[in-house]
């Protein structure tokens, strides 16, 4: 699980927007963008472009 205080700072690295964790935990959600990020087992975020995925997968 990602930290709150880690959640609160975080940004989309394509847009800037804020980011959002899905109900799961597993990403971390750009709403803007229409991509999420994902969370690996050790709560860290991955926030690469090259590693988001589309919502709609």
């Amino acid at each position: 699980m990602v930290r709150p205080e880690l959640l609160e700072i975080l940004a989309c690295p394509k847009c800037k927007e804020k980011v959002v964790l899905d109900e799961r935990g597993r990403y971390l959600v750009c709403v803007k963008c229409r991509i999420r990020y994902p969370v690996n087992e050790h709560g860290i975020p991955i926030m690469l472009i090259e590693r988001a995925e589309p919502l709609d997968a």
